[in-house]
Parts: C-alpha cells; sequence; structure tokens
C-alpha cells in the first residue's frame, strides 16, 4: 500500500503535537538564569518553576483518555493546541512568579494530553505496514522540537531583546496556532468513530486515506471493539501481569533516574557551573539538540535488527561511563572542555538506547486486553520520576555539580543488571507469544 497525501498529511499534523511537545520541554534550559534573577529564585523555588509543567504533564497524561474517548483524538488535539497557545503567551506575560508557575502547569497538561492523544491518533489512521514508521514519526519530532527550542534560544540570545527569557518562552504560541489551525483540515479517527456508531463515516475516512481494502479493515475494527466490550474491564494489577508490570514501571523509572531530562531542562546552567557564558552555552545546547537527533534517527533503523535489550545494555555502559566523566569533571574541576564531549556522547548513547526504546517496550509486554492501562502506568512513572528529579537536581547541584551526576551513573549501573537478568527481549516475537513467555518464566511465578 502506498502512503496517500491525505494519511501523510494527517500524520504530519498530528506529530506537531510532538513537536511541540519537545519544544515547550526543552526550552526551559534557557530561560533558567533569567528567571532566578528576575524572581530571585533559590535552587529550591527554580526546581519548582521547571516541575510546575511537568506535574501537569503527568495529569494531562493521566486524563487524556477521558476526553480523547468522548470528542476524539482531533478534536481533544484541538484542545491541547489552546493549551499550548494559552500557555506560551502566559509564560511570556506573567505579572509575578506564581502566574508563571500556573502558565506553566498549563503547558503541562497541553504535553501529557498530547503525548498520549497524538500517538494515538496516528496509530488509528495508519495501516499496518506503516504504523511503526508513522508512529515512529512523533518521538522523532518530539526530538526535533528540542532541538528547535535549543536553536531558538541560541538565535534570541544574538537578538538580545531586554526580558529575554519572556521571548524564550513567548515564541511557542507561533507553532501551538499553526497547530491549531491545521487540525481542521484532517479528518477523524476510523475507530473512534466506529466506537461511537458513526461507522459510514469511519467507512469515507478508510477510504480518504487511501486504505485499499477499507470494508475489510472497517470489519476488522469493528470486530476489535465488540471483542474488548465483550471482554468488559480487565485489572491490571493482579500475578498474572506482575512481570509486565514490574517492566513498565521499571523501564519509565530507569528512563528518568538516566537524568536525562535534568540535563536536558538545567542544560545552560550545567554549562555556567562548568565556567561557559550564556551564548557559549546556548549554541552548546544547539550541538547536543543536534546529536539527540541524529542518534534517534539511527536507533529508529536499527531497533529491530539490533533488538531492544541490546539496546538498553549498550545505552547503559555508554551512559554510565560519560556521567563518571561529567562527575569527575565537575568534582575536580579540572578538564571543563570535556564536558561538551562528555554530554554529546552521554546524549548518543542515551537516544539510540532508552529514548527509542522506552514506548516501543511498554507497548510490547502488555497483552491486548491491559495494554491500554499498561502504557499508562508506564508513562505516569516516567513523568513522576521526572518531575521528581527536575525539583531536586538543582537542590543536590547546588551542593556539588558532581552529586547528580554520580548519582545518575549508579542508576544506570543498576539499570544494567537488571535489564541484563530480568528484561527479556521482544525483538521479532509476536505480542500473543510474549504474552506466554512473561507469564510462563519462572520470575513471574515468584512476583
Amino acid at each position: 500500500m502506498k502512503l496517500s497525501p491525505s494519511l501523510f498529511k494527517s500524520t504530519i499534523v498530528a506529530a506537531l503535537g510532538g513537536l511541540l511537545f519537545g519544544f515547550d520541554t526543552a526550552v526551559i534550559s534557557g530561560t533558567t538564569h533569567g528567571l532566578t534573577d528576575q524572581y530571585h529564585l533559590s535552587p529550591k523555588f527554580l526546581g519548582i518553576t521547571v516541575a510546575s509543567a511537568l506535574v501537569g504533564t503527568l495529569i494531562g497524561a493521566a486524563l487524556a483518555a477521558i476526553p480523547g474517548d468522548r470528542y476524539g483524538r482531533r478534536d481533544s488535539l484541538r484542545v491541547m493546541a489552546v493549551l499550548y497557545f494559552v500557555s506560551a503567551l502566559g509564560c511570556a506575560f506573567a505579572w509575578n512568579w506564581p502566574a508563571l508557575v500556573l502558565f506553566r502547569f498549563i503547558g503541562g497538561l497541553g504535553i501529557g494530553g498530547s503525548s498520549v492523544l497524538g500517538p494515538m491518533y496516528i496509530a488509528e489512521i495508519a495501516p499496518a505496514a506503516w504504523r511503526g514508521r508513522l508512529v515512529g514519526f512523533f518521538q522523532f519530532n518530539v526530538v526535533f522540537g528540542i532541538l528547535l527550542a535549543y536553536l531558538s534560544n541560541y538565535l534570541l540570545s544574538l537578538v538580545g531583546f531586554g526580558a529575554e527569557w519572556r521571548w524564550e518562552l513567548g515564541v511557542a504560541a507561533i507553532p501551538a496556532f499553526l497547530f491549531f489551525l491545521m487540525l481542521f483540515g484532517i479528518p477523524r479517527s476510523p475507530r473512534w468513530l466506529a466506537e461511537v456508531g458513526r461507522v459510514d463515516e469511519a467507512r469515507a475516512v478508510l477510504q480518504l486515506i487511501g486504505e485499499e481494502n477499507y470494508e475489510q479493515r472497517l470489519r476488522e475494527i469493528v470486530d476489535s471493539i465488540a471483542q474488548a466490550k465483550a471482554l468488559g474491564k480487565e485489572v491490571l494489577f493482579q500475578k498474572r501481569y506482575a512481570l509486565p508490570v514490574f517492566l513498565a514501571i521499571s523501564i519509565g523509572a530507569f528512563n528518568q533516574l538516566s537524568g536525562i531530562n535534568a540535563i536536558l531542562y538545567y542544560l545552560n546552567d550545567i554549562f555556567a557551573r562548568a565556567g561557559f557564558g550564556k551564548l557559549s552555552g546556548n549554541l552548546q545546547a544547539v550541538a547536543i539538540g543536534a546529536t539527540n537527533l541524529i542518534f534517534t534517527m539511527l536507533a529508529m533503523s536499527v531497533i529491530d535488527k539490533i533488538g531492544r535489550k541490546t539496546l538498553l545494555l549498550i545505552g547503559s555502559v555508554g551512559t554510565m561511563l560519560c556521567l563518571a566523566g561529567v562527575s569527575a569533571v565537575f568534582a575536580t574541576h579540572r578538564h571543563e572542555e570535556l564536558l561538551v564531549w562528555l554530554l554529546v556522547g552521554y546524549i548518543a548513547f542515551f537516544a539510540v538506547s532508552q529514548g527509542a526504546v522506552i514506548w516501543v517496550y511498554i507497548s510490547e509486554v502488555f497483552p491486548n486486553v491491559v495494554r491500554a492501562k499498561g502504557q499508562s502506568l508506564g508513562s505516569s512513572t516516567h513523568w513522576a520520576m521526572n518531575a521528581l528529579i527536575s525539583l531536586v537536581f538543582p537542590l543536590l547541584a547546588a551542593r556539588s555539580g558532581a552529586y547528580p551526576f554520580m548519582f545518575f551513573c549508579l542508576m544506570m549501573v543498576a539499570q544494567f543488571f537488571v535489564v541484563l537478568f530480568i528484561y527479556p527481549e521482544t525483538k521479532g516475537i509476536t505480542l500473543e507469544d510474549m504474552q506466554k513467555r512473561l507469564e510462563g518464566s519462572k520470575l513471574a511465578a515468584h512476583l
């Protein structure tokens, strides 16, 4: 099946939510110094400022399915676009610190919601032959958004506007507004239309996106919805799902215990502690973002060949060594010129392993009947740990720049052994066979 223009357009538009997701999560890195000066923030309150968006993200991800099921994925994404827009303008014109925190929280709701609704919409319009690549485009856009955030911060630092942090936070209103408008030009999800009984509209959408056997595809959708309703509600937390639950929680936690988002959010502060100026720090951040993008693309091309477990083991060793090097730089205050290369290496190893594997792995280890709940559990663990680490990172770094990186390094050592002895390889195994293997494993019997 060829990729139809309508399907391509719908994927591009839905994936713009990923670009805004990445942009909003990373743009804060260029504003931490300005915010600290503007509002006289201690390390504790700087952590609260950064983490406020992540609290919103956690709530947005947990609740996104409610409007998504009631009003549809596409229309709910419009709400996320409005949240992005309001947050960007609110942060730009924040009249005091509580207002800034409130508008960052609102932006977090948009991030969390779009992180669930965007991939869900793409997966439901994509044919099986294209689903992996099209859903993967959302993750690509997240990383691309991070790079754009760093590039935007660098360019704005060259222009030299007053109250630079307001411009850096407010510029996201432009793509948010375009995202909102472009969502009017794509169809609703055919699966959601079928779920609410609008079968004729679902058929029309399948024809529009170029589904060759659209009648057969429509029957499959209707049958799968009927089967899901017949099964009723299955409880996630029971013995038979103990191992998948452990895998989802642990991979979500380790993803953040690697320190990835603490580094992305506080990147300019990290460079400043090593003696780099603001302009130089912004430029180094662009290099970090470009590395993230390149190695994410590499991971997407090899994940089905090398395997998930192998990539996680490679990433554990690589990030561990790089984090040990960063710790040594801050502990000894020597060889600061190596910091950029150590962080570039760290980002490369993370992007090609944890960054690429987490969402794929969580979706593979749960059986169909509890997959949505399992993905929500893994995602919630990821965002909760993200918020916690972002909150405490400035406090630890204020005591010693080496402490947090030592901790992250030890966590990667722990991850290596957990993955080596517990994680199953899911490459090339059907979801049904994976379910049988996990339920029949020795570890599952002990959990």
